[in-house]
C-alpha cells in the first residue's frame, strides 16, 4: 500500500471517547516529512473526517485496521475491541496491561499469538528525564475536577449528576461549572488534591482556581503529606477530594468504608474524584468502590449506612474526553517528536525501552497461563 513511513489512526470503540492520538495538525506535520497517514472514518471523533482529508490524510473505512498491511503501525488511545483474536500488527496505545489490571495477561497473550508488538503510550519515556513523552495528565485532572464540582453542585440541590456532554472549549466548560454551583462560583467549597505536584494534580488545582475556590481552601498534598499512611481525616474534612497519584506499588488506603462510617455525620466530604482510576488494581488506595463510572452515569454511590449523608465517587477512566479537542492537541503535539523517530525505533531509547518492557511483560503473562 505504501513504501513511505506510515501510521494508521484507528477509531475508538469506547463510548464517548472523542479524543484522537493524531490530530489534523500533527498528521499534517508528519505528512510534510514524508509519512503516509491513514485515518479511519469516525463520526464520534471530535475532529471531522474532512479535517484530516484536507491536510492530506488517506481516509479508510471505520474499524478496518485489522486488514491494514502488517507493516503499518496502528495508533489509537483506548482499549481495542474485545476479542480473543491474535494481534499481528504493531500497536501504539494505552494498553492498561502492565500493572496486573483485569485481563492484562489475556491481552498480552493475544500479541504473543499473533506476533504483534505493543508500544504502550503510558510507558514511552524520555531517555534523559525518565518522564513520559506525552500524557493527558493535566487535562485528566482539570476535567476530573470539573466533573467533581458538577457532582457537588447536584448534591447541593439534592440531585444526582446526570449524563455528561463534552465541551468544545475550556471557557465554555468553566462557565457551565460555575453556573451550576450555588452562588455562581466555588467560593464556598473546600477541596483536597493528592498528587498535587504532578501534571494531573496541577490540572485539578487549575480548575478549582478558575471556578473561584479560595486558594486557602485548596489543600495540596503529595508524597510528603501521605508518607504517614492513611486513612486520612483530612480527606473527610473537605467537600471534594481528587486523587491524582501515579500508583506504582501497594500503599496504605487513603479512605476505607469503615473509616467513613466511623466518622458518622462529622464528615464534610461529599464527592471523591478518582482520576487515577486504579479500579481493578489490587493496590487501589480507594477501596470504597469497585466500578468505573461513565459519561452516561458519571457518579456511583459509596455503599455506606443509609443513615449517613450520601457520598459519591467519580471514576471515569477517560476524563480528558470532557475537553476532547484541547486535550488531543496537547497530547498529540507532545507525542509528535517520538513519532518522527519511529522509523529508527531499533536504536532510539524511548522506543527501545518500550519494546523491552513489552517483551518482559509478555514473558510474565505466559508464565501464568
Amino acid at each position: 500500500m505504501t513504501k513511505n513511513p506510515a501510521f494508521w489512526l484507528r477509531c475508538e470503540s469506547k463510548d464517548f471517547e472523542r479524543r484522537a492520538a493524531l490530530t489534523p495538525s500533527t498528521a499534517k506535520n508528519l505528512i510534510d516529512l514524508g509519512f503516509d497517514i491513514f485515518v479511519e472514518r469516525d463520526e464520534q471523533r471530535i475532529f471531522k473526517d474532512s479535517e484530516y482529508e484536507a491536510c492530506g490524510c488517506i481516509l479508510v473505512p471505520h474499524g478496518s485496521w485489522a486488514s491494514a498491511p502488517l507493516s503499518i503501525p496502528i495508533i489509537g488511545l483506548k482499549d481495542l475491541p474485545v476479542s480473543s483474536e491474535p494481534l499481528q500488527h504493531t500497536h501504539i496505545y494505552f494498553g492498561h496491561c502492565y500493572k496486573n489490571q483485569t485481563g492484562w495477561d489475556s491481552l498480552l497473550r493475544r500479541f504473543y499469538s499473533g506476533g504483534g508488538t505493543l508500544y504502550d503510550l503510558e510507558f514511552l519515556e524520555d531517555a534523559q528525564t525518565r518522564r513520559r513523552v506525552a500524557a493527558f495528565g493535566f487535562h485528566a485532572g482539570f476535567a476530573g475536577a470539573a466533573i467533581g464540582a458538577l457532582a457537588y453542585a447536584s448534591q447541593q440541590k439534592d440531585e444526582v449528576l446526570g449524563k455528561l456532554k463534552p465541551y468544545d472549549n475550556e471557557g465554555e466548560m468553566i462557565d457551565a461549572v460555575k453556573s451550576a454551583l450555588l452562588g455562581g462560583n466555588g467560593q464556598s467549597m473546600k477541596v483536597l488534591v493528592i498528587g498535587a505536584l504532578g501534571r494531573c494534580g496541577s490540572g485539578a488545582i487549575s480548575l478549582f482556581k478558575k471556578i473561584g475556590v479560595d486558594e486557602a481552601n485548596i489543600i495540596e498534598w503529595d508524597m510528603a503529606e501521605t508518607a504517614k499512611g492513611g486513612p486520612f481525616q483530612e480527606i473527610l474534612d473537605v467537600d471534594i477530594f481528587v486523587n491524582c497519584i501515579y500508583l506504582r506499588e501497594k500503599i496504605p488506603p487513603f479512605l476505607t468504608k469503615s473509616f467513613i462510617e466511623t466518622a458518622g455525620e462529622g464528615r464534610r466530604l461529599k464527592v471523591v474524584v478518582d482520576v487515577s482510576c486504579d479500579t481493578t488494581n489490587p493496590f487501589n488506595p480507594l477501596p470504597i468502590y469497585s466500578v468505573n463510572t461513565t459519561f452516561t452515569k458519571p457518579t456511583a454511590p459509596v455503599d455506606i449506612s443509609s443513615a449517613l449523608s450520601p457520598l459519591h465517587v467519580v471514576s471515569i477512566d477517560h476524563t480528558p474526553s470532557f475537553l476532547p479537542r484541547e486535550a488531543s492537541e496537547q497530547f498529540s503535539q507532545s507525542l509528535l517528536p517520538a513519532l518522527k523517530q519511529f522509523s529508527e525505533r531499533g536504536y532510539v531509547n524511548t522506543w527501545v525501552e518500550a519494546e523491552r518492557l513489552f517483551k518482559e511483560k509478555v514473558v510474565k503473562a505466559l508464565a501464568i497461563s
